[in-house]
């Protein structure tokens, strides 16, 4: 079976600190949904950061679809399609909606960009944004300032941003920090309905919503995997219950 991503023996060190150790794990290219869970510490964005390519690795090996890419920059990564969005909202500001998406698009295009041409005259990338808005019901508010958006739509335009791509892999990094159970619940439905032919690795904090959206989940504590498996198992293993879940029922 084809893999999307392989981590063997993953390590990462700060100095004195361990703070990935000895981490592996893969997920098939058909696996749709893998959430990380643990404690605030464990490692996981951490590994994103490894993953991603922002970090070296004091140690171990990383694979994305069959190809060593440890050594390899980000930007060579995400060509070969893994994308990632970041706990901690960034867009431009001063930038509209529709502004903010056409960058992203561009950025993922291979037409040359000029500074004094509009970005609206890019037409195969205001298609491809437009049918972005409409899928994410954000259409109407095209031309809005982002910080005219509720926290919860800023959230979903930082996923279009990490899809805007099309990548076959995507990082989400606690996509429903900072929003309201309303307002999670509505962006795991959001994930589930347009996501369907990308694998995800999720980071959430959410124990309902990180049940509700995994297929598989790794629990870690201190930098190393403690749990592994379907989310009936992770569910009902006393140890992770007890220290991870709560009341989770």
């Amino acid at each position: 079976m084809a893999e999307a991503l392989k981590v063997d023996s993953l390590y990462k060190n700060f100095g004195a600190l361990q703070v990935v150790r000895d981490l592996s794990f893969s997920i098939p290219a058909e696996e749709r949904r893998v959430v990380i869970i643990g404690p605030n510490g464990a490692g996981k964005t951490t590994l994103f950061n490894l993953i991603s390519g922002e970090l070296p690795p004091s140690g171990g090996a990383i694979h994305l679809f069959g190809r060593d890419v440890t050594k390899m920059p980000c930007y060579r990564r995400t060509r070969m399609g893994l994308a990632r969005t970041f706990q901690i909202t960034d867009l431009f500001p001063y930038f509209t909606l529709m502004e903010n998406l056409l960058l992203a698009l561009q950025a993922h295009d291979p037409c040359a960009y000029q500074m004094l041409r509009p970005l609206r005259s890019y037409g195969h990338l205001y298609e491809k944004a437009e049918k972005l808005l409409r899928q994410m019901k954000l259409w109407e508010k095209r031309d809005f300032a982002i910080t005219a958006l509720s926290h919860g739509e800023m959230r979903l335009v930082e996923l279009m941003l990490g899809i805007a791509g099309g990548p076959r892999i995507l990082l989400l990094d606690e996509p429903t920090a900072g929003l309201t159970r309303s307002e999670g619940v509505w962006l795991a439905n959001m994930i589930q309905n347009l996501l369907k032919d990308v694998t995800l690795l999720i980071i959430e904090h959410d124990m309902q919503i990180a049940f509700a959206l995994a297929e598989r989940i790794i629990v870690l504590h201190q930098g190393a995997i403690v749990a592994d498996g379907k989310p009936e198992e992770v569910r009902t293993n006393p140890r992770i219950k007890e220290i991870y879940l709560g009341t989770v029922s």
